[in-house]
């Protein structure tokens, strides 16, 4: 097994005398339909943003297979074969788009990373007004979705709303802001520092600090291959930025608890009242039956929540990897 050596590379922030390095990192899982065309379009990028002066010519494409079980590695080795500004690393297994992304992160060298999806989606376009963005100063540059027009009414709801909870929550998030960014060299040591297990990228990233601007896409259709973030999948992330970033849940439980008590003794002091001076008391089960139900719902609900948090501190306590690489791929150079 090779490990990538991320001391090896310079932890320094661009002074602005040369063009930066500026490297892309791709998350890749099953997706050897359109693997060759994105490496089509964003080797012709590459080639435009070096010749305007943008980019120095050691800036490259660097793929992060995530255990794919198709033909994605080796696709991404003939790329890599055929492509001098073509890279890859692959995860010894399946880890997860947040890990296979931090896997990137922390180990590319260059003076900052721009991180985007392998399918296309994102508007390979506005790449330009992010390096510049960066080369005025902006260590942290958002790309944020204009609108959600590709998506169905279901997934726009609910994905707006949940941004709106996050921030309600108290989470800090860049509102329509998915993983598409650009990041200088500075967050991305600060963000080495993040021992988190349960990585929410989206919500860990806004917390560096740092000058950042947002620069605004429209979202396409995928080119080929199917979405590898189905709802079940969706729904676990968006639990995971809940429970790793706010301990609303837990506060919520303190309140649910308190509310109940006080309907609980409301609802006992009716039924006193109403045996002490009406004669229209009936003796049933609902009056038992009801209550039982409904506190032992809610207390096993809250023992979830609880479970969950000690899920988290337990899993963390271990310290166990968060990825481990098998092979790297293509010209690995000092940038």
């Amino acid at each position: 097994m090779q490990l990538i050596d991320p001391n090896r590379f310079a932890r320094t922030s661009w002074t602005g005398s040369q063009p930066p390095v500026v490297n892309f990192v791709l998350p890749c899982y099953n997706e050897q339909e359109v693997l060759r065309e994105t490496a089509s379009r964003l080797g012709e990028l590459l080639g435009e943003l070096k010749a305007d002066g943008l980019i120095a010519n050691a800036s490259a494409a660097y793929y992060i297979d995530d255990g794919s079980r198709d033909g994605t590695w080796t696709l991404i080795e003939t790329l890599a074969r055929e492509r001098g500004d073509t890279c890859g690393i692959k995860l010894s297994r399946n880890r997860g788009h947040q890990n296979a992304l931090l896997c990137g992160l922390m180990s590319v060298g260059g003076d900052a990373l721009v991180s985007l999806d392998a399918d296309l989606q994102d508007d390979l376009s506005i790449i330009p007004d992010m390096v510049r963005a960066f080369r005025n100063g902006d260590e942290l540059v958002y790309a944020v979705r204009r609108r959600r027009d590709t998506d169905t009414f279901f997934k726009r709801f609910t994905a707006e709303g949940y941004y709106k909870v996050l921030a309600w929550m108290g989470v800090e998030v860049v509102f329509n802001h998915a993983d598409y960014r650009l990041m200088g060299r500075r967050p991305l040591e600060a963000l080495r520092r993040y021992e988190e297990t349960h990585l929410f990228l989206r919500g860990m990233i806004p917390q560096l600090g740092y000058r950042s601007s947002i620069v605004a896409f429209d979202r396409a259709e995928r080119f080929a291959g199917e979405s590898k973030y189905p709802l079940s999948k969706m729904l676990s992330l968006a639990w995971r930025g809940v429970t790793s970033f706010s301990a609303a849940p837990l506060r919520a439980i303190t309140s649910l608890g308190a509310m109940v008590s006080v309907v609980s003794v409301a609802f006992g002091l009716w039924a006193l009242f109403v045996r002490l001076f009406t004669d229209v008391a009936l003796p049933g089960w609902a009056s038992t039956v009801i209550p039982m139900y409904l506190l032992g719902g809610i207390q096993l609900l809250s023992l979830g929540v609880i479970g969950e948090y000690l899920a988290k501190i337990y899993e963390a306590s271990k310290q166990r990897p968060r990825f481990h690489v098998e092979a790297i791929t293509g010209h690995w150079g000092q940038p």
